[in-house]
């Protein structure tokens, strides 16, 4: 206030020919004696008079208050009936903002709306989740809870606890016990204090100095109550952090700071304590003067840092605006009286402070360093901070540091900066110090929030099947593409692999080998058959439909290669339409050479009509009969919903399978169903006509090798609907081979082996014999 009042004095384009000047109270510490000491100062009189003053000055233009909102809310009630203005230069306080109780009190500091944000930046660069929080048991207290729980909340931070100090007076008590306790044995580590200089002080009588180390404390302000005496105090805050207005250095400052001396500023008590207690010295109280044991050139400077500071505090620096506002107000008001009303009709010497109201609202001032200063809260900018680290040494010196800034005018993002290289922390700790509930879950897991917990309380589990988690603590996996894959530890999505069954896979080169194996027997049998087609082994049951069957079974070994190597649409409808045409083709040619032996059999009358059905050949219009109506299904499921290339992307992990989707479930069953009624159909004739008797009867041969195919495609079909790619195009192949093979095999094997190794049973001779010999038989009969 001194300095701000003598550079005003020395300008001479503020207040000309006049000079400011200053009364200073000391206000007791509660209540009721703060109400005394105001009345006192309006009255001038001990004894409190309303409405009388028995001062001879009346110049005093306003009122300066100190930084306990309480105090500045009493003295407020009382000024404001007297219109008196009133300055407060402690914190921004909401509540005082309300004009129909505290119409003539102003607040100097700036708002501290944005503060709440920078404080939940700072958790979450640290990631510190689970703090405490300690206020005082005030409306002010409450307020900064409510507001900071909002911050909180909104950047998923929680709070651990919340505790309160009582307040006695116009101080806060001394912590309670349990209060302390429950703090140290908290698993928070870092506390956000709203404090003053009083509640350090008590939360210094209680504390215990180890478990100090343990904790971070987290201020709102700078608080001036670090400063004591005892030096080894005040390593039990080391690695505090703390926000503080941002200003400019007042230029001229440090200087005035150096120069003051107890024989420059006689009335200030308190300098005279301070060179009593760190320079030895002592005084006359008659001229003020040092006489003895004084250090040479004593000065401010020479004192501990954790005593006295040099440079302009955030109070200081508001009491240094609050000034210059009442100076620029007392001129505009000078300038306004003098160009509205006549020099001649005024008296300049008279000053009513309640004149200076409309001034002290619109006022708006840039001061000596920049900085933007109003009164009317609704104008107030919100302010850049500085973020500051206690440094403490062994020896009690105690520093300050700025170690970062917090800007909430800057873009989204840009507004906290920290040099986190700078940062001292408590002693507790040899790294940046942790403040969570639960341990972060690490890629790969996601957070699944306990009951009854707050929401920074989680247990963490493992992202289910193709899900990932890239990042720390995310609430929910993220499924990959179909076409990707989540990798083992679930952290990242790869691409799937594209795969079919080829010719180069093993299944694939395997079924391919069959396949051709087969192929190449069945034409080793058509040879056999054709260089022996005038046996009679080969021209009974009807050599042609052998032939038919024969031809038709080798176009069936050749279809699995159809199923082998990268589809497309062509090969996709051949699949499934030619080999239920070359199976039609087959069971036709079984069910017709079954008929003809059952035909054969029954001719007993030339005359019947048995005899012409055999002689037309009618068993062959069977083949093109069946053909016909496969051929009628195939074309109404081409139409309807036809094959097609699709991809299996679950069926194998990491790869996504090309093959040919069936196109219409149920024209692929309607296919397989009418196969099954000409094998079921083949096989019940052929069961009929097993036991009939002749040397070349193949009846038995096709009903086994019925039977054998009707049980491969009844086990097909549940096995087939059971599997997804690769095995279940192995299945379908594995039952087209296993089906051709039981009616190659059980129907021809024993015909080749007649053919090739017993020859002699292949001619006219051993059937008349056996003839001979059953007619004989009947006769003895």
């Amino acid at each position: 206030m001194l300095f701000a009042i003598n550079e005003i004095n020395w300008n001479l384009h503020i207040l000309p020919n006049t000079s400011l000047g200053l009364k200073i109270y000391n206000l007791p510490l509660y209540g009721r004696d703060v109400m005394k000491t105001v009345f006192y100062w309006l009255t001038g009189l001990n004894t409190f008079i309303p409405n009388y003053n028995c001062r001879e000055e009346k110049k005093l233009a306003g009122v300066l208050t100190g930084t306990s909102w309480k105090t500045s809310e009493n003295i407020g009630r009382v000024l404001n009936l007297y219109k008196f203005p009133q300055l407060t230069f402690g914190p921004f306080d909401d509540l005082l903002t309300d004009k129909r109780q505290f119409s003539s009190l102003y607040q100097v500091a700036p708002k501290e709306s944005s503060l709440l944000c920078g404080i939940a930046l700072l958790m979450l660069h640290f990631n510190w989740t689970w703090v405490g929080l300690l206020i005082p048991d005030d409306h002010r207290g409450f307020q900064f809870l409510s507001d900071l729980k909002k911050e909180l909340d909104k950047n998923k931070v929680c709070i651990a606890f919340v505790r309160t100090v009582p307040l006695l007076g116009e101080l806060l008590c001394n912590m309670p016990i349990d209060v302390w306790v429950y703090i140290l044995r908290s698993s928070a580590n870092v506390i956000v204090i709203d404090t003053d200089i009083a509640f350090m002080l008590t939360l210094l009588k209680n504390a215990d100095r180890k478990d100090l180390l343990r904790k971070v404390w987290i201020m709102n302000s700078k608080g001036v109550g670090l400063r004591f005496p005892e030096h080894n105090v005040v390593d039990m805050f080391h690695g505090t952090l703390a926000f503080s207005h941002h200003h400019g250095e007042i230029r001229g400052f440090t200087q005035f700071m150096q120069e003051t001396t107890p024989i420059k500023y006689p009335e200030d008590s308190v300098l005279h304590v301070l060179w009593s207690w760190y320079f030895n010295c002592s005084f006359s109280h008659s001229d003020c003067k040092i006489f003895e044991n004084c250090v040479p050139n004593a000065s401010l400077e020479l004192m501990p840092g954790n005593v006295f500071e040099m440079i302009m505090t955030e109070e200081s620096y508001n009491v240094y605006n609050a000034v210059y506002v009442i100076a620029h107000s007392l001129h505009e008001m000078i300038l306004n009286q003098f160009q509205i009303q006549p020099q001649t009709n005024k008296d300049r010497n008279m000053l009513f402070p309640w004149q200076l109201h409309p001034f002290l609202k619109n006022i708006q001032v840039i001061n000596s360093v920049g900085d933007y200063v109003a009164l009317d809260w609704k104008r107030k900018i919100n302010p850049e901070y500085d973020i500051v680290n206690l440094w403490n040494f062994p020896t009690g010196l105690l520093q300050f540091v700025n170690v970062g800034t917090f800007s909430p005018r800057s873009p989204q993002g840009q507004q906290l900066s920290l040099s986190e290289y700078m940062i001292q922390w408590p002693m507790a700790f040899t790294e940046v110090p942790q403040s969570v509930c639960s341990e972060s879950c690490i890629p790969g897991f996601r957070k699944t929030i306990l009951e009854e917990k707050l929401f920074c309380c989680f247990n963490c589990i493992a992202c289910q099947e193709n899900e990932i988690s890239n990042e720390t603590d995310m609430d929910q996996c993220v499924k990959c593409p179909e076409t990707h894959y989540a990798n083992a530890g679930k952290r990242q999505c790869l691409k799937k692999t594209v795969t079919f069954l080829s010719y180069n896979d093993p299944l694939g080169m395997v079924l391919t080998i069959m396949s051709l194996v087969f192929t190449a027997l069945t034409v080793v049998v058509i040879v056999v058959f054709v260089k022996h087609r005038n046996t009679p082994i080969v021209k009974a049951n009807n050599r042609s439909l052998s032939y038919i069957l024969l031809i038709t079974l080798t176009l069936c070994f050749l279809c699995p290669l159809l199923f082998i190597g990268l589809p497309n649409t062509a090969t996709c409808i051949l699949q499934q339409n030619l080999f239920r045409l070359l199976f039609t083709v087959v069971l036709s040619s079984v069910l017709a050479k079954t008929i003809t032996v059952v035909m054969a059999f029954e001719i007993t009358d030339p005359g019947r009509k048995t005899r012409c059905l055999l002689v037309s050949r009618a068993p062959n219009f069977i083949i093109p009969i069946c053909t016909l109506i496969q051929v009628l299904f195939s074309g109404i499921w081409l139409c309807i919903s036809p094959p097609f290339v699709d991809m299996d992307i679950h069926s194998e992990h990491g790869c996504i399978i090309i093959l040919c989707n069936k196109g219409s479930t149920l024209a692929f069953h309607g296919t397989l169903a009418f196969l099954c009624v000409l094998a079921f159909s083949s096989y019940f004739v052929a069961f009929l006509s097993r036991n009939l008797p002749d040397i070349f009867n193949e009846a038995k041969f096709l009903a086994f090798s019925m039977l054998v195919f009707c049980s491969v495609w009844v086990t097909f079909l549940p096995v087939y609907h059971s599997t997804t790619g690769k095995a279940m195009l192995v299945m379908e192949i594995s039952s087209i081979l296993a089906s051709s093979a039981s009616i190659l095999i059980l129907i021809f094997a024993p015909k080749c082996y007649v053919i090739l190794f017993r020859s002699e049973e292949n001619t006219l001779h051993p059937i008349r014999i056996k003839q001979h010999h059953r007619s004989k038989n009947l006769l003895n009969t």
